[in-house]
């Protein structure tokens, strides 16, 4: 049965969107996932379905998730081979080994076009760097993430479609999970 790695959105962010990590955990498995496993309290889920479509499942984990939790999110679903494949298409691998901390991935609903990644680039001020692949962006924030003028705000706008972002670490643990499943 393969593994997925699931992504929600602004979840557990102060008081918005609280959903507990067990009770999370408990919906998926009533949806009938197997082996169902978080990682940290951001809302990162590993599983194993017998479904094969990721935008399948993204459907119905929103839609279940508003009317069984009361939680109105975005889930970024991607098959454990593609999240394989995100780890090995890292454009930063001097980062991801010194700086892992400062290196992000982001999940986005849709690939990015190259007009709206180059718009981003142009409104990078400090020194970020960012690059895309598919429907998956990486930025590194060697002066530190809480430090940076690029916010999720500007990198949706600039980039015309809704995403979640993890730290390296994290795409790493979330990484190793959906191998082992």
């Amino acid at each position: 049965m393969p593994s997925c790695v699931a992504l929600l959105r602004a979840v557990n962010l102060g008081s918005h969107n609280k959903v507990a990590m067990a009770d999370l955990r408990a919906f998926v498995e009533k949806l009938g996932m197997r082996d169902v496993k978080t990682v940290v309290q951001s809302g990162n889920l590993v599983f194993q379905t017998d479904s094969r479509s990721t935008a399948k499942l993204e459907t119905l984990l929103e839609t279940s998730a508003t009317k069984q939790l009361g939680l109105t999110t975005d889930f970024f679903v991607r098959s454990g081979s593609e999240w394989q494949d995100i780890i090995a298409a890292n454009p930063f691998p001097k980062e991801a080994k010194t700086d892992p901390s400062h290196l992000v991935m982001m999940t986005l609903r849709e690939a990015p076009s190259r007009a709206a990644l180059a718009e981003l680039q142009a409104a990078i001020k400090g020194s970020e760097q960012v690059r895309a692949n598919g429907r998956e962006a990486y930025f590194t924030y060697p002066d530190g993430i809480g430090n940076s003028k690029l916010t999720i705000t500007i990198i949706e706008r600039k980039l015309g479609t809704r995403g979640t972002a993890r730290n390296w670490n994290t795409v790493l643990k979330l990484g190793a999970l959906a191998a082992a499943g």
